[in-house]
């Protein structure tokens, strides 16, 4: 570390000092005190800012850019956001006249960027016409409207169990590789493949970059790049970068949401990021508290996802929806950063590691998700065929429990079981395979009535495809009218039960 006393500054150092004051006054200018582990402390900036960006001086003519984050009485500590390599105590400081801020726009769409706003793609620089703040404050009361419209994921289990609805911020949660990422890419995949016209912001913080990059191809093969903005950091970036990544994600979802559009920001995830905040908050002396974070970092996640927000129709009425990803260990969900952000967001989706294992994915656990907002972003078709569905894959994991003991069942629960082992079946969904709504409802309502009992499970998928196959290619324009939410009819119930016991019965006679 490179360091020199406030008390012991040389004649030199105060004759600096002295030579700044009477230039510009100690309001504007400082100097570098003690630098290190990516944080310069500065003596002077008296009118600085939090999250101003300030500029030092370094050797050979070069400057690097910092922004303040901690305010004491006797000097800042200020966090920097390129190398410390050229920075040396004694450093010229002076306020760059600017909060931190990126750049937003449609220009951002289909790019590549770290958390500054600069391309990672090679695809040039980007021509943004307006800029963002990092952090600026979270929609009022007053300015939203109740979550009214739902956002599908194209998962059955997710779209039919916990619904997601537009403005809200619905937790995923889980081990590593459970699947967490692949649910949120789904979601992305199934807004290009609707025609929707949600945004998708996908933040990745500290993840390894070949991930990153896979994601990317992936999204460029869907088609969704398009219509997509990736901010990525990865392991050996500062703790700085980590930290703005996903208020920079925010502030170019915000755009769409502030000009009547509709975005979706997946912050990917938030335990690294809790933990470049604990980082960067231990160098800045800040006393540690539970698991040696800062006290505020529940305020840091809390006035992140505040900003996700269905704005109210005087505001334009556009919406900015949230899922953050958690990390646990194993499978500890009242661990301190996962019951923090539970506690902030409107549900969870709890995936968990045994179901994974066991060939169920994605790998939900029915009993510990929940969607806050529940029935008011779901439609109507779907709502009236979800019937007894979540008590009924509950009641069949209890039960599945007792019988691997040989326990002996009466008619009624061997025929919960049966049932429940072909909802758990049809709730399976290959990833990157979205389902449009008229597909879950058509396979909901088959399976609610009982029309796949006698389908063996291990066929049952086979006879799935079938149905929704002839429904497409037969009656499209029926299929049509489903996607666009309304009411089932009885004369469509009628034509989707009568269709899919056609083909129980097409397989049935093979």
């Amino acid at each position: 570390m490179d360091t020199i006393s406030v008390k012991d500054l040389s004649k030199e150092l105060e004759e600096s000092i002295s030579k700044l004051s009477s230039q510009n006054g100690l309001e504007e200018t400082g100097i570098v005190t003690r630098v290190g582990d990516g944080i310069a402390w500065i003596y002077g900036l008296r009118s600085v800012g939090f999250n101003e960006v300030i500029t030092i001086e370094g050797e050979n003519g070069q400057t690097v850019d910092a922004f303040a984050l901690n305010l004491n009485e006797d000097e800042v500590g200020a966090v920097l956001l390129g190398s410390e390599a050229s920075v040396r105590a004694g450093a010229k400081v002076s306020l760059k006249g600017e909060v931190l801020s990126v750049p937003i726009g449609e220009e951002m769409l289909g790019r590549v960027v770290d958390p500054l706003g600069r391309p990672l793609d090679g695809q040039g620089p980007i021509k943004a016409k307006s800029t963002g703040l990092v952090e600026r404050p979270a929609p009022g009361v007053a300015a939203r409207k109740s979550v009214h419209e739902p956002l599908m994921t194209g998962l059955v289990a997710i779209d039919t169990m916990i619904p997601i609805g537009r403005g809200q911020r619905e937790l995923i949660i889980g081990d590593r590789q459970t699947g967490k990422t692949a649910i949120a890419l789904d979601t992305m995949i199934n807004q290009a493949r609707q025609k929707t016209g949600v945004v998708n912001v996908y933040v990745a913080i500290g993840q390894k970059l070949s991930k990153v990059s896979r994601l990317v191809e992936r999204l460029k093969a869907e088609g969704v790049m398009d219509q997509t903005i990736v901010v990525a950091t990865g392991p050996s970036d500062p703790a700085s970068l980590l930290y703005l990544a996903p208020y920079a994600g925010t502030a170019m979802a915000e755009y769409f949401r502030d000009n009547k559009g509709h975005a979706l920001i997946i912050y990917d995830d938030l335990t690294k990021h809790a933990a470049a905040y604990r980082q960067m908050s231990l160098l800045l002396r800040r006393p540690p508290g539970r698991d040696a974070y800062p006290g505020d970092v529940f305020y840091l996640h809390s006035r992140l996802l505040e900003r996700s927000a269905q704005l109210s129709d005087d505001l334009g009425a556009g919406s900015l929806t949230a899922l953050p990803i958690i990390e646990t260990q194993a499978g500890d969900i009242s661990a301190y950063i996962p019951t923090n952000v539970i506690s902030i967001t409107d549900g969870q989706i709890f995936l968990e590691t045994d179901l994974f294992y066991q060939g169920v994915r994605p790998a939900i656990s029915v009993g510990l998700s929940v969607s806050r907002v529940g029935g008011s972003a779901q439609t109507k078709a779907l709502k009236s065929v979800i019937g007894s569905l979540r008590l009924s894959l509950a009641q069949f994991r209890e039960l599945a429990a007792f019988a691997q003991f040989g326990t002996d069942l009466d008619d009624e629960a061997k025929q919960s079981i049966a049932r429940g082992q072909r909802l758990t079946e049809l709730l399976k969904q290959p990833q990157y395979s979205p389902l449009a709504l008229w597909q879950q409802v058509a396979t909901l309502l088959a399976a609610n009535q009982g029309v796949f009992d006698k389908v063996p499970v291990e066929k049952l998928k086979t006879v799935q495809h079938a149905l929704l196959a002839e429904l497409e290619s037969d009656h499209k324009k029926e299929m049509d009218e489903i996607n666009k939410g309304a009411a089932l009819t009885d004369d469509l119930k009628k034509l989707i039960l009568d269709t899919a016991k056609k083909e129980v019965k097409n397989f049935a006679g093979e």
